[in-house]
């Protein structure tokens, strides 16, 4: 493999294409302003002017959402996984029925693996513009998302209308349902029961995981985030690791799975046997299976990296023993 192929797999922070009508609320106050990126896979977009940077289905998505301060992204929820760490800012995260269940605060690098089948959104509490990079369970990630009704029903008022086949139309820009496609439907009371408010302490201990802990776990292993055997216990498809200085020597390994490589700190020399380059913190990079290589940082200074691994488990609930 040439640096130039090598490089075709490397989504770069400065490359990523936003979406700025990626969603029915792109129009709501207070949620006008947010941008989300496609990276690998198809991920959730239900706008047609969705970028996709690397098409490849691999088992999981993984994607982006950027905002600036006091914007937010409303309540939804997935039938897959949606892991979320942060990459830039300081973020709200908050979920229940009415976003009031529970909320907790995380910080750059803190990493957070968000329950299926609860309604959460998030929100960007810092002083600039914030990043969280996203790895979605499944191909198609679930299918999509369910909005909470509230949602669909403020933005309406704005101007957009989901269509049941979860393509999104702009009645501003002239656009409407195409004959015979109905409007997504609400979800009734008797649906809405499904949905349970989870109380913050359960959520805290058994699904978010604080980078400074990763990075003593990590100080001369790997240290497993997301797994059956991990910090944050769960199959969704895919595993997560936190590497840092120490966690790895320099020898070329393989896995016979895909792998994406997300630097959150610090520079990473990528090698592999007919070359070698540098990731960067918001980088991406996809490894496909059987390609053997070696990572590990190339300057010193604080370095941080998950390492996102495909599974043989399917996309589903968040799995309990």
């Amino acid at each position: 493999m040439t640096p130039q192929e090598m490089e075709s797999r490397i989504v770069r922070y400065g490359d990523l294409k936003p979406c700025k009508t990626a969603f029915i609320d792109a129009h709501t106050p207070g949620s006008d302003q947010k941008e989300n990126f496609t990276i690998i896979g198809g991920g959730v977009s239900e706008s047609p002017d969705q970028h996709v940077h690397i098409t490849d289905t691999i088992g999981f998505n993984i994607g982006a959402a950027g905002q600036p301060p006091h914007c937010r992204n409303s309540l939804h929820s997935h039938t897959t996984a949606e892991v979320f760490f942060v990459l830039k800012g300081r973020w709200r995260f908050f979920w229940g029925r009415w976003g009031t269940a529970g909320s907790f605060i995380a910080e750059e690098g803190d990493i957070f693996n968000i329950p299926t089948g609860i309604f959460r959104g998030f929100e960007n509490v810092g002083t600039d513009y914030g990043m969280i990079m996203a790895v979605l369970g499944g191909d198609d990630a679930g299918g999509g998302v369910t909005w909470a009704p509230q949602v669909i029903e403020d933005a309406s008022e704005h101007g957009l209308v989901l269509a049941e086949t979860g393509r999104l139309y702009d009645t501003k820009k002239g656009a409407s349902l195409p004959d015979g496609v109905k409007a997504m439907p609400v979800l009734t009371d008797e649906q809405l029961k499904n949905y349970p408010e989870v109380h913050v302490d359960g959520v805290i201990r058994d699904y978010v995981a604080r980078y400074w802990d990763l990075m003593a776990l990590a100080a001369d292993r790997p240290a497993k985030v997301i797994g059956e055997d991990a910090l944050i216990k769960d199959r969704p498809g895919f595993e997560i690791d936190f590497l840092t200085r120490g966690s790895l020597d320099d020898e070329m390994y393989e896995t016979g799975k895909h792998e994406v490589l997300m630097p959150v700190r610090g520079h990473w020399k990528l090698r592999w046997e007919n070359g070698e380059c540098t990731l960067n913190p918001g980088d991406t990079c996809l490894i496909k299976p059987g390609e053997r290589h070696a990572i590990t940082p190339s300057m010193t200074g604080e370095a941080a990296l998950y390492r996102v691994t495909e599974t043989d488990d399917p996309a589903g609930a968040t799995w309990t023993e």
